[in-house]
């Protein structure tokens, strides 16, 4: 495998772990207000845990080396609840009241959720565009070569 195919695969690896993470910001967006019945806990914030193949050594011609043999990857090794205390709001005419009037709603921000949102879709198109970029370079390489 050569350099740009290897850089190439590495941003692939990085669009599908950004897309995996969108799904799980939105989902804990869309359920930020869901509540359950008295006495069992809210929906729990989740969230994504990356992990990368690290570089064979620290000599950077010896890692490129090393990405020619073994395509370095970013993947979602895990998605873990949040198991913050649930958020308590007082209101006794909700079906989902415990007997002092309190419903839990899950500790999820919306706010904050949103800008996790921009962050993911905003590496998700830089991933694109290095995708793009080695395809390209790959594409003047072959033209220099004729």
């Amino acid at each position: 495998m050569d350099y740009l195919s290897a850089a190439g695969q590495v941003s692939a690896t990085g669009m599908t772990a950004q897309r995996r993470r969108l799904e799980v910001l939105i989902g804990n967006l869309v359920n930020s207000n869901t509540t359950q019945a008295a006495g069992k806990e809210p929906i729990g914030r989740k969230d994504v845990v990356f992990t990368a193949t690290p570089p064979a050594s620290e000599n950077f011609k010896k890692a490129m080396d090393a990405a020619m043999e073994e395509v370095h990857s970013v993947e979602i090794s895990q998605v873990v609840v949040d198991t913050s205390e649930p958020i308590k709001r007082y209101e006794p005419n909700h079906p989902h009241a415990d007997k002092d009037g309190y419903v839990l709603y899950p500790n999820i921000n919306p706010m904050e959720e949103m800008v996790n949102i921009v962050s993911a879709t905003r590496s998700y198109q830089a991933n694109l565009e290095a995708r793009k970029s080695t395809g390209g370079m790959k594409e003047r390489a072959l033209e220099i070569l004729k």
